[in-house]
């Protein structure tokens, strides 16, 4: 745990961003977990990921941004983005997921409003592609301020994904009440560093959180999402599915990608739904630092890897 929370830290160091990005061998580490830092990198591996049978949700990196300039680039990014899947034709086994800080939420002055503003246009243009788009959620100082934009999107589309966190401690709650008829919502474990007031910081009481939020959403209207690695709990969905009676098209497992991809082709050989979160982008630092901390297998990959390299 000690390590977990230096990494999550570590994400947010501007310093040792730097430090971090400018190592070339980093590169080579960095390609396991990212599609690539362009949108054609990024296609590329949504093709491949379909051949495979696995669906996709298109992540184009970035964060916590600090002017409306750079919020408007994201937006611009995700309709690209979004232009590009639709060369594709995949449809709704091609969709983006988005954090609301890089459209601007976490600014001073009206950022809720701004983020809203800004990714309704991309959520209007996944909707007349056929597909959709996710909220990420982020640390648990933007839940309310996310599922608030989450509600004015649902208004005129509906099929507006949301993701909930089971380390917090509020989210059985909020998996209640997002487990209604139609409610898309991925249930993860969640990869920010909390306080104890705000999440469970043992990793028994995060599993026995996880397991008690599938269930509220398994036994729910919604189509939950099952963001996890964990084969226990993978197993747990499916055993859930079975035991509510769910049809194979009302549910579905999300895996990273480059994480697990062999169980991810297992899977959806069996005919199980799987679904890939893909990242790209220039901006791959603190989405790596956290992969590095959710698993020690991760980090001792990357000591390794850099361990050759030099």
């Amino acid at each position: 745990m000690l390590m977990q929370r230096a990494l999550l830290a570590a994400s947010r160091r501007p310093g040792l961003r730097r430090v971090v990005v400018g190592t070339p061998a980093t590169r080579h580490v960095v390609e396991r977990f990212v599609a690539g830092e362009t949108l054609a990198d990024a296609l590329t591996a949504v093709r491949a990921l379909a051949d495979d049978g696995i669906a996709v949700t298109l992540d184009h990196l970035g964060e916590d941004v600090t002017d409306r300039g750079e919020a408007k680039r994201t937006s611009d990014a995700y309709l690209a983005a979004l232009e590009g899947l639709a060369g594709l034709g995949l449809g709704p086994a091609a969709e983006v997921s988005v954090k609301l800080s890089a459209f601007g939420q976490s600014l001073p002055d009206g950022g809720e409003d701004l983020a809203l503003e800004l990714v309704r246009p991309v959520v209007e243009a996944a909707t007349a592609l056929g597909t959709t788009v996710t909220l990420d959620m982020e640390d648990s100082t933007t839940v309310d301020s996310t599922l608030a934009v989450l509600a004015e999107l649902r208004r005129d589309h509906p099929g507006t994904g949301a993701v909930l966190q089971a380390m917090l401690r509020r989210t059985e709650d909020d998996a209640r009440a997002l487990a209604t008829a139609g409610s898309r919502v991925r249930l993860v474990k969640g990869a920010y560093r909390e306080p104890p007031s705000a999440a469970f910081q043992d990793r028994r009481e995060v599993d026995a959180a996880y397991a008690r939020c599938l269930g509220v959403l398994m036994r729910g209207g919604g189509y939950p999402m099952v963001g996890s690695h964990d084969p226990v709990m993978v197993d747990l969905a499916q055993r859930l599915a079975a035991e509510y009676g769910r049809a194979a098209d009302s549910w579905e497992v999300q895996m990273l990608y480059g994480i697990r991809p062999d169980e991810q082709r297992r899977l959806a050989a069996e005919g199980v739904r799987v679904r890939a979160y893909v990242p790209y982008g220039v901006d791959w630092y603190g989405y790596f630092m956290r992969r590095l901390a959710e698993r020690p297998a991760n980090l001792r990959f990357f000591l390794r890897s850099l361990a050759t390299k030099g």
